[in-house]
């Protein structure tokens, strides 16, 4: 192999991707005398030829950037070329993200607005993301309200120099978190001059309007004068997207016209919340209190629609089952969805870089960065059917609903006395004037949107971030360094349209909000009614990290090397509950406290035992204040029997912490899942037990299905989810201008943290009591952790029999394991086509072969499926991704055309009752099909990008991208739920936005 040739490869390798385009760089044994140790101008920025790097996983610096892991490198001229403006967007984008992923269009869950990486599908928590190989603080708020990640938004875009991806455990290396892989953001170490961009774009159909700009300014030639420093500052904004705007069938969920159901049919409009209030006449045992309607006798089955002269869109008539009745027509998804939130993000950066001594280098960084996201995709607050948080301690009967007396007064007190002063009829009641003189019979239970009070909230959230280092070497050939890590996340959600229970219950009785015509309602009334609440939370985390490294003797391959090295860290987490008084409805509960100290120490042993082998071992101890530690060890073997050919290979054992929502003691996370009381329960309460102990209520409300809440709670004696992992992959040049990589990994993660699987069991051994003592003594009995959180108010009827149980807590335990496997396949070509001219090609995929739960109950398998269903954004997982990349390059001139692909998934998910994966088990099922197969699968989805630049000046550069060139629009998705209708954020968001413009121009002096 010539010197030119070994010389283009290491460069090809370095060029691998461009955007989500990445294959693990290809680059040959250092220690060889047949392979290249130089890298041209095409590589990292910043990176002169045969400037010896760290590389993510290793300790050691060096030219070879090709270890034993599979490492995919994008550089910043790569991102650019394919109109990559984001770091979300550029990691995102590997082919390796999988299960769990979260993108900026998630705005439904504990995440919404954040953004992260979930390498191997094994979870946002299992992936490790570093800036300059350190750690930066969590997001304060917990994914599906226990997974702890890195913000992707936070993360400052300008001053990425190149981003190294290891897709390969690595906590013998960073410790906890890196079961899945690690991104490494690295950023640039010194700069001159002035750079900049300014950029703009909108999407075809007139929306998602994006603005972005950078500039950064630097003084001093470090290698002359022995000193730089450079500042930095960027923004970016992207506009709404709505579903109206991009019509059938991501605006409905009316299915019909493709054969599926009809979610906003007529019948269903009537017996859920709408913005036209529907009533139906029952009682109401507590007259000065709305919410004890009553579901028993006196009751009917009319419904009746209010202010039917105030429909818009006209009305529908039912007048078969059991809601019947006039109301208004509404596609709530078509008023009230948004695709994508308005999104604003700036930050200002630094870096001062000092060579203090011959021998000693330091720097100091330091960077603000905010986000703001503006999310208006919830429906509005609702009158709902069931009342959480036992929100009405003195109801007489403790049956769900709210309802419309028939008197009301000023004060909203006593409006049931003749005397109190200026108490009248209620104008929202239509049955008040026939009950006047027998308001206990002719309450109004009303089904409710608050249409007129605009839903949604506002996330701001900002990280600070500094750090600081030496770097040196001293007699004998010990390399050393020393870094210091400090950051901290601010964030403040400010919810809207969120319900007060007081002020809901005095509009009610004072009558004060209008139901028949919201619109006159004014704006201090919906205030009061619905008043912004703003929550700050925050996490923090610093640190000290520091190695030495020396090159101890020669072996036939070259120097073995030794590193060794120490850290020490401190974390802290304040998740504040937004919902702690509970006092407004629809508001999580969610809460998560914690601090700890880590302290680790590792070393990493790098043996070119032969010319053609290379072994390195590498193990960490990391220490949790806790009271747990963990060693995590790890090999790899690199084997390169000739130039054109290197087998790789790495056997790892990892672990991932419990996190503070997990396992502090003070956090804590509240669901609530309707439930029937058994029989046993029932009889106590004047019913009886039917058939398999199912409850015959006896007409006491009290028996009825009411919301019990499942308080999810910290458990400190949760042990660390532990990993085993191992690759095997292959490296072949056969001859110049083509490169082949395959990657084979296997990962098994165990001791899983879950939420309470014996909930079931401490419910049934609640209603089974005699008493409330016995009751909450057997709920402790079923574990550690099991214990009656809340209770309802006695039943009156019953006092003395055992009151309903509202929440149940449940501890974090340690359950089952997971096992995934696949490959990944890349493929470059670099064709010279004489003079300045070439052409390069580039394909990247991953195939995952299995991802499977174990549990008690049997196998969870996902692969290709939408399986986890419960994760994150329910998106599923893909066991197909890929990316082709051409690139024409001709002097200045530079045209790049992408595509990215994702499989079909099949609407099937394991973890929601049914292990079938067959169409009979799918999540969603056209009306008479039985076999599920209409709608079985989501179907591929391809999008393309095009990139275009010119360098018209040599300080000077234009360039024009389309996304999405072919307008592909996203395959419908009905089972989807992460933010629906019809439709994945993860895989399929570029379709959904459709065909977006941008152009731009950068400046260098």
């Amino acid at each position: 192999m010539t010197y030119m040739l070994r010389r283009r490869l290491l460069a090809t390798t370095l060029l691998i991707s461009a955007a989500a385009f990445t294959t693990p760089a290809f680059a040959q044994d250092a220690g060889s005398s047949n392979q290249a140790a130089t890298q041209d101008s095409q590589t990292a920025e910043g990176q002169g030829a045969g400037e010896d790097i760290v590389v993510t996983g290793s300790l050691f610096r060096r030219t070879d950037t090709e270890t034993p892991s599979p490492v995919t490198v994008l550089t910043s001229d790569n991102l650019a070329k394919a109109g990559i403006t984001s770091i979300a967007e550029a990691i995102r984008s590997i082919s390796a993200d999988s299960a769990g992923s979260i993108g900026t269009g998630f705005q439904t869950g504990f995440s919404a607005g954040g953004s992260a990486v979930s390498l191997r599908g094994l979870g946002v928590s299992s992936t490790l993301v570093l800036v300059d190989g350190l750690r930066s603080t969590n997001f304060p708020i917990n994914d599906d309200g226990h997974n702890a990640y890195v913000d992707l938004n936070s993360i400052p875009f300008s001053l990425v120099e190149r981003v190294e991806v290891l897709k390969d455990g690595a906590s013998s290396t960073y410790g906890a978190d890196a079961i899945g892989g690690v991104v490494n953001l690295i950023l640039k170490k010194h700069f001159t001059g002035v750079d900049g961009l300014v950029e703009a774009g909108v999407a075809e159909r007139g929306d998602a309007g994006h603005q972005r700009a950078n500039l950064t300014l630097g003084y001093g030639d470090y290698d002359a004068n022995g000193f730089n420093v450079y500042i930095n500052g960027e923004y970016q904004r992207d506009g709404r997207v709505s579903n109206h705007s991009r019509g059938f069938p991501y605006n409905t969920r009316d299915l019909t016209p493709i054969g599926g159901n009809d979610g906003n049919s007529a019948d269903q409009s009537l017996t859920v919340n709408t913005p036209t209030a529907y009533v139906t006449r029952v009682g109401q045992t507590d007259l000065n209190n709305p919410l004890s309607g009553a579901a028993g006798s006196p009751a009917t089955n009319q419904y009746l629609a209010l202010g039917l002269q105030n429909c818009t869109t006209g009305t529908f008539t039912v007048t078969t089952g059991s809601a019947r009745g006039t109301g208004c027509k509404y596609n709530l998804e078509d008023m009230y969805r948004q695709i994508q939130p308005l999104q604003e993000r700036w930050s200002i950066n630094g870096r001062v870089s000092v060579r203090v001594s011959d021998d000693i280098e330091a720097y100091v960084t330091g960077s603000y960065s905010r986000s703001d996201v503006s999310i208006t995709s919830a429906f509005p607050s609702a009158v709902r059917q069931t009342q959480p948080f036992g929100a009405a301690p003195s109801v007489a009967s403790s049956n769900p609903g709210i309802v419309l007396p028939v008197w009301i007064c000023p004060s909203g007190n006593n409006c049931a006395d003749p005397a109190t002063p200026g108490r009248q009829l209620n104008p929202n009641n239509p049955y008040a004037a026939a009950y006047a003189d027998r308001p206990a019979e002719g309450a109004a239970r009303i089904y409710y949107l608050f249409g007129d009070i605009p839903a949604g909230s506002d996330r701001r959230n900002e990280v600070y971030r500094f750090t600081g280092g030496l770097t040196g070497s001293f007699e004998g050939g010990w390399d050393w360094r020393v870094e210091g890590v400090y950051a901290r996340d601010n964030l403040h959600i400010t919810q809207h349209g969120l319900l007060n229970i007081a002020a809901l219950r005095q509009a009610i009785n004072t009558g004060s909000y209008n139901f028949v015509n919201p619109s006159a309602n004014s704006d201090e009334l919906r205030q009061t009614l619905a008043p912004d609440k703003t929550t700050p939370s925050h996490s923090e985390m610093y640190g000290l990290d520091a190695s030495v490294a020396k090159k101890l003797f020669d072996l036939p391959g070259g120097p073995l090397q030794l590193a060794v090295g120490g850290q020490v860290r401190h974390e802290e987490l304040e998740n504040n509950n937004q919902n702690a008084a509970l006092d407004t409805y629809g508001l999580t509960t969610a809460s998560a406290f914690g601090k700890h100290t880590v302290s680790a120490a590792y070393f990493e042993i790098d043996a070119p035992v032969l010319k053609q082998v290379e072994l390195n071992l590498s193990g960490r101890y990391d220490h949790y204040s806790e009271g747990f530690d963990h060693f995590s060890p790890k090999v790899g073997v690199k084997f390169t029997p000739i130039p054109e050919l290197a087998l790789r290979g790495t056997y790892s054992e990892g672990f991932r912490a419990p996190t503070f929502a997990e396992s502090g003691p003070r956090s804590q996370y509240a669901g609530f899942v309707t439930t029937s009381p058994p029989g046993n329960f029932c009889a106590q309460h004047g019913g009886s037990a039917g058939a398999q102990n199912a409850c015959v209520s006896g007409g006491n409300p009290y028996n009825l299905p009411y919301s019990l809440g499942r308080g999810v709670a910290g458990n400190p004696d949760l042990k660390p989810e532990t990993s085993r992992s191992f690759t095997a992959g292959v490296i072949f040049q056969p001859v110049k201008w083509l490169s082949l990589t395959a990657d084979y990994y296997n990962v098994k993660k165990k001791d899983l943290i879950i939420a309470g699987p014996q909930i079931g069991d401490a419910v049934n051994a609640y209603f089974s009591a005699p008493n409330l003592a016995a009751a909450q003594a057997a709920v402790a009995a079923i574990g550690p952790g099991y214990s009656v959180n809340t209770v309802d108010a006695v039943d009156p009827l019953y006092p003395n029999a055992l009151p309903r149980v509202l929440i149940i807590n449940v501890p974090y335990v340690n359950a089952n394991y997971a096992m995934t496997s696949g490959l990944d396949l890349a493929a470059t070509a670099t064709i010279p086509l004489g003079g300045d001219a070439t052409f390069t090609s580039r394909v990247e995929v991953t195939h995952v072969f299995k991802y499977d739960l174990h549990t008690s109950a049997g196998v969870q398998h996902y692969a290709g499926t939408m399986g986890p269903y419960d994760l994150s954004s329910g998106n599923g997982t893909p066991d197909w991704r890929g990316n082709w990349q051409n690139t024409l390059e001709v002097g200045p001139y530079s045209i790049s055309l992408t595509a990215y692909y994702v499989g079909k998934i099949k609407a099937v998910a394991t973890d929601q009752g049914n292990l079938s994966t067959d169409c009979s088990a799918a999540l969603y099922k056209a009306a008479g099909d039985t076999t599920g197969e209409k709608f079985c699968y989501v179907n591929s989805f391809i999008s393309t990008d095009l990139n275009m630049s010119a360098r018209v000046a040599d300080n000077f550069s234009l360039y024009f991208n389309v996304k999405n060139l072919l307008d592909a629009r996203a395959p419908v998705a009905p089972a989807a739920y992460s933010s629906a209708p019809n439709f994945f954020t993860s895989w399929h968001y570029a379709g959904l936005i459709g065909r977006q413009f941008r152009a731009g121009a950068t400046f260098k002096f």
